[in-house]
């Protein structure tokens, strides 16, 4: 195999497949990228055996074939090279010989037999702004735990139906659910858990990719994402997401709004003053203020008053801190909508304000301070 290639499409291609290639894995092969030249464009591969990668970019093919390399250590070398072509041989040893201006480097590659073979994407049974899905991924991804026993709970229930999209994640502490309406076909029909791994993957690719179009298929065990000339393929998590109707709150005495900045400002400052293992803060209401308070014996405490349009009774509620700074990061609002039952009840978070185009809640389960 030998071509060359503009370094700067080599260079946008190798940086995005870096979150898919396995840096530590007990099979050598899964650390390299495939590399297919072929009809004046280079495909390129890569893999861990659960989510995949697959995008091209033109080059001036002299001989066709296959081979790979260190993903890693190629993107690594290719980025310090000046901004040119990158001319590249592979021998029958299946060493590659790169060539860029006065630059000449051998790397060790391993032959293409070893490497695995990823699923064909079937038919595209629906269409959706990729925009759209980062959105929804951007505001549940905090919430999936990091608690590898719990392997139900380490992706996100991804429904797709005719007339929307929605996700939901939980850690059994808190859940973020977030649901778009529009009209995706009558073909479209996916229910599946996916993996925080392809969300964040499939974040990385829109934002490279702007106003494209995802084209979205999925098998009995894979999903597929098709975003112009790259294709994210992900293997489904296993196993029953926890029924999430039953957790979202059916009532709310009280409700009131916030501005988002200064709500968050003022957690962040108090919670400073948090156990370092629990994060806990007091959140306060009583009528027309909100107080958020935390205290550390041998640290301080931190007290801050906000204005607030309560109304109800006096009651004091403890969350953890993070969980809200997590909430109102996420949301682009100016105002945040806050409804709470009782001390001992989550509470609920929701962006405010008449342009809100989708349906997020987001759900908090109190603590004991």
């Amino acid at each position: 195999m030998e071509f060359t290639i503009s370094k700067l499409d080599l260079v946008r291609e190798l940086s995005l497949s870096q979150g898919v290639v396995e840096k530590r894995t007990t099979i050598p092969i899964l650390s390299n990228i495939l590399l297919e030249a072929s009809d004046d464009k280079l495909r390129l591969t890569a893999t861990d055996l659960e989510l995949g990668i697959q995008s091209s970019c033109p080059a001036q093919v002299k001989r066709a074939g296959t081979g790979t390399l260190p993903a890693r250590r190629l993107l690594d070398y290719v980025r310090l090279l000046p901004d040119a072509d990158v001319s590249v041989k592979f021998g029958e040893n299946h060493w590659a010989q790169l060539v860029c201006g006065k630059s000449r480097t051998r790397m060790a590659g391993m032959s293409r037999e070893s490497y695995p073979e990823l699923p064909q994407m079937p038919d595209t049974v629906s269409e959706f702004p990729a925009g759209v899905l980062a959105n929804l991924i951007g505001r549940t991804i905090f919430a999936i735990s990091l608690e590898e026993s719990r392997f139900t709970l380490n992706g996100a229930q991804f429904i797709l139906k005719p007339n929307g999209m929605t996700l939901v994640a939980t850690d059994g502490h808190r859940l973020a659910y977030v649901e778009h309406p529009m009209d995706l076909g009558a073909a479209a029909s996916a229910r599946a858990l996916l993996p925080r791994k392809a969300m964040t993957e499939l974040i990385r690719l829109a934002q490279e990719t702007g106003d494209a179009t995802i084209q979205f298929a999925a098998t009995e065990n894979h999903l597929f994402f098709r975003i112009g000339h790259r294709l994210l393929l992900s293997r489904k998590l296993t196993g029953t997401f926890p029924d999430f109707d039953r957790v979202l709150p059916r009532e709310h005495p009280h409700t009131f709004s916030m501005n988002r900045d200064e709500l968050r400002a003022a957690i962040e400052r108090v919670a400073q003053f948090s156990d370092e293992r629990s994060h806990a803060v007091r959140v306060q209401l009583a009528p027309g203020e909100m107080k958020v308070h935390s205290s550390l014996s041998e640290t301080g405490e931190s007290e801050e008053s906000l204005s607030a349009n309560y109304d109800g009774p006096e009651m004091e509620i403890g969350f953890n801190a993070h969980y809200l700074v997590d909430f109102l990061r996420a949301i682009h609002e100016a105002e945040a909508q806050i409804l709470v039952k009782d001390s001992t009840s989550a509470g609920e978070f929701r962006p405010a304000g008449e342009k809100v185009d989708y349906n997020y809640r987001y759900v908090v389960m109190p603590m004991r301070i």
